[in-house]
């Protein structure tokens, strides 16, 4: 791929179309360390298998999103008559391309870091989304785990990639992720779609929707960051987990957390002082 980043956007585009075409799967950068791992491990292919790499790839959301956009296009590629389910984690859809494939495919990659660099604010907005997806990420695989629900690997990854779209703005338009950001920092109570309307003509959740059908990411993983099935119980794992993750980002003394701490008790059927310790558990070991 083309490691020089692309010219940045300082303007809003005119609808969801024209902002979905903005981004290819193949053209976006990966985290810095991801980029350095794959090359280490490029040298030795032999040495490598896929639970190996996929211990980097489910910490990186871009990667993530990648290597799902590439197995979906070899998935149609193979055609009707192939029987086998489209995979939903990061280990199947490694085990389904192969490890010499998905060397051949992903050549060195550009790093996001280098991306934002120049740019006054960007990486540090960029940052502060990935750390909220990290930590949404390990709550989820944590009430997962306590609700022994067999889809946990996949309700982390939901959680890791639930509000990509945020990440993708940081990289392409910097300059409007930033003026989103300053607007909310100063009115508490400017909710977010209305934010993002005005300075992108867009809602955010509406392109990330628009994206994963487009390139056509796991059903499954669909489903299940799609936030109008939150009665569902695999959907209110991961909207919690990501509800803690916001309210928890500057501290455990912020206003929404006991309504949070309350609604993660009736999910786990557990008490309320069982999940305090349980969440700033989860996050210690993050």
């Amino acid at each position: 791929m083309d490691l020089t980043p692309p010219p940045l956007l300082t303007s809003p585009l005119r609808d969801i179309a024209a902002w979905a075409a903005l981004f290819d799967p193949d053209g976006l950068p990966v985290l810095a360390e991801t980029a350095a791992a794959l090359e280490e491990w490029r040298a030795n292919e032999d040495a490598v298998d896929a639970h190996l790499l996929a211990d980097t790839i489910m910490r990186d959301p871009l990667m993530t999103l990648k290597l799902f956009a590439v197995v979906a296009r070899s998935m149609r590629r193979r055609g009707p008559d192939d029987e086998r389910a489209d995979p939903e984690t990061v280990t199947g859809a490694l085990v389904m391309l192969g490890i010499g494939p998905f060397f051949r495919h992903f050549g060195p990659q550009a790093a996001a870091e280098d991306w934002l660099a120049t740019t006054p604010g960007a990486l540090a907005g960029f940052r502060a989304v990935l750390q909220r997806a990290h930590r949404a990420a390990a709550f989820s695989m944590g009430f997962a785990v306590h609700r022994m629900d067999h889809d946990a690997a996949v309700l982390h990854e939901a959680a890791l990639l639930h509000d990509f779209a945020d990440m993708l703005l940081w990289l392409r338009a910097p300059a409007l992720a930033l003026a989103i950001t300053e607007r909310q920092a100063a009115d508490a109570d400017l909710r977010s779609a209305v934010v993002q309307r005005a300075c992108l003509n867009i809602e955010l959740p509406d392109l990330q929707h628009r994206l994963m059908l487009d390139w056509r990411l796991p059903a499954l993983l669909v489903r299940i960051t799609d936030d109008r099935h939150a009665e569902d119980p695999q959907v209110r794992n991961v909207l919690l987990a990501i509800r803690v993750a916001r309210h928890s980002a500057q501290g455990w003394d912020n206003a929404a957390l006991p309504d949070d701490v309350h609604d993660v008790a009736d999910l786990l059927q557990m008490g309320e002082v069982p999940v305090r310790t349980l969440l700033m558990d989860i996050d210690a070991d993050t």
